[in-house]
């Protein structure tokens, strides 16, 4: 790793030039083959600039990882929950660096990167005490001097694919747990945020990690994620987490599959808010913009189809409208205090600016707010920064959308929303349903009834009510059903039965052969079952 002269962005700071982490060690930062991330608050910055990774690349990590992982797996679990201990407090210590580094590369509000990586330290203290239960279960035979137990294994090892809206978070949603298991890995991060990888993969290796039982491999997605895709299929790798589109989604399941594996599939959404008419309208608004336009509606959990009764839709955008109108939006580098800053990368700049087309298309919808790519000299009011070197966006809004239309079908990842409205519940929860997608959800109600209807009755792999649709916590369930997973959950004790595998023991000490369901012994009652007419 080394430091260089930033000459496109020198009061961010310089440029991080590194190389892959294969069995502890640097590989790869005299690689002619590179690719660069970029502030998207101020594209002439360089953040970092790091090797392509191939198939090459990947080979070595998964065979530094096979080698690791029969020493780390037989290393005891609280054992290695102590190393996830110091993991954790070692992020702790570094919480604000590794924030400011979040913020510069992504160009997420210092505020919400400080959250991401409290959700790391909450996720390293959560699964360190889980080293101590890794549980089993006894269960009594049906043979005399017999005993059957079962204990979880690890996998082996996990390649992990994952996204750059969240790419501190989310890698140690799957990391951590990967390893508490037993397991090793191969990660490959977003080509969006090397650098956060690089911090983090050092960290795990200043906290005693062993050689090879992390490795990163960085690159782009078309290219490294091809080829960990492609290591499944030469038996390279035992499991794979992905996060990120559902279309690449499909096709790591249509690889895992043939291959017999479960994959962990985290992907889009296009999520539901459902704003009732006895609901209090203040508080729907401001759940509503923050899901809407938090990180510039870059989460997958970031609301898509507002879903407002009748009675109150003109009374909510009468109060919505303006305060969209009125978000801070700039470099969150230099100005803490903004609502969002610039959309991670000219690919979903691009999209965000098409969606305008699919959104027309619509017969009923009416644009409220058509968001636009911010120019120099036509700032929106507030806007703090330099509008000719980020890629930062208003926010957009359409009004009468219908559950049918593609807008309402298609994420977007972007700062826009479609409104829906609806005559009653029935209808709400239905076009709540009616995309194929199903990975967070709302409602703003206080009718109790509603409230329970919603919870039975919604698709979504995850629900608030009187909340946002965004936010997660690190003993919780995190994912979704149909578009948006295959039904896989990080975080909390269900992630452990992505990352192990039961194995069932039995023990006879009788001293001879007994076979079950042969052997066992027979219950006498007083009287048979008269069967012979059944024959008749």
């Amino acid at each position: 790793m080394k430091l260089v002269e930033n000459r496109g962005g020198e009061r961010y700071g310089k440029t991080l030039v590194g190389g892959h982490l294969i069995n502890g060690r640097t590989v790869g930062e005299n690689s002619k083959e590179r690719f660069q991330s970029l502030n998207p608050a101020w594209t002439s910055d360089v953040v970092a600039d790091f090797p392509q990774g191939g198939a090459k690349e990947v080979a070595q990590a998964c065979d530094a990882a096979k080698a690791a992982f029969a020493k780390w797996k037989s290393t005891p679990a609280p054992v290695r929950g102590e190393i996830i201990g110091k993991i954790g407090a070692l992020i702790r210590e570094q919480k604000e660096f590794l924030s400011r580094l979040l913020t510069r590369e992504i160009g997420k509000p210092l505020r919400e990167a400080r959250g991401e990586v409290q959700e790391a330290i909450d996720t390293a203290a959560f699964f360190q005490s889980e080293g101590r239960r890794l549980y089993g279960q006894t269960v009594p035979s049906e043979l005399r001097n017999k005993a059957l137990e079962t204990h979880r294994r690890p996998v082996g090892v996990c390649g992990l694919i994952t996204a750059g809206n969240f790419p501190f978070a989310v890698p140690s949603w799957k990391i951590i747990p990967a390893l508490i298991c037993g397991n090793t890995v191969v990660w490959k991060p977003s080509e969006d945020a090397p650098a956060t990888a690089f911090a983090f993969a050092n960290i795990f290796k200043a906290a005693g990690l062993p050689d090879g039982v992390v490795n990163v491999v960085y690159g782009t997605g078309a290219v490294t994620g091809q080829a960990i895709i492609d290591a499944i299929d030469k038996g390279l790798i035992n499991k794979i987490s992905f996060t990120g589109s559902t279309e690449i989604g499909r096709k790591i399941g249509e690889v895992a599959g043939r291959n017999l594996q479960i994959p962990s599939l985290e992907l889009g959404g296009k999520n539901p808010m459902i704003v009732m008419d006895d609901a209090d309208i203040d508080l729907a608004v401001t759940g509503a913009i923050w899901s809407a336009y938090g990180t510039g509606g870059q989460r997958c959990t970031s609301l898509g189809n507002l879903i407002l009764h009748k009675k109150i839709a003109d009374k909510f955008l009468n109060k919505f409208v303006p305060k969209a109108k009125s978000l801070i939006i700039g470099d969150p580098t230099f100005n803490e205090g903004i609502t969002y800053g610039p959309l991670i990368a000219d690919r979903f700049l691009k999209r965000y600016l098409a969606h305008h087309k699919m959104a027309k298309k619509s017969k009923t919808a009416e644009c409220i707010l058509e968001g636009a790519r911010v120019k120099k000299g036509a700032e929106p009011q507030g806007f703090c920064g330099d509008a000719s070197k980020g890629l930062f966006v208003t926010p957009s809004l359409y009004d009468k959308v219908l559950i049918t239309d593609e807008f309402a079908q298609t994420e977007v990842f972007g700062p826009t929303i479609g409104v829906i409205r609806v005559e009653d519940f029935d209808e709400a929860i239905a076009a709540a349903n009616g995309t194929k997608y199903g990975l967070s959800s709302s409602i703003y109600t206080d009718n109790a009834k509603l409230r329970l209807r919603f919870k039975n009755e919604i698709t979504a792999g995850m629900s608030s009510i009187n909340n946002s649709t965004t936010g997660a916590e690190a003993h919780l369930p995190f994912g979704g059903n149909g578009w948006s997973g295959n039904g896989t959950r990080e975080s909390g004790i269900w992630v452990v039965d992505a990352y192990t595998k039961w194995h069932a023991i039995n023990t006879d000490d009788s001293g001879g052969l007994q076979l079950a369901q042969m052997d066992t012994e027979e219950v006498h009652g007083e009287g048979a079952a008269d069967l012979d007419g059944l024959m008749a």
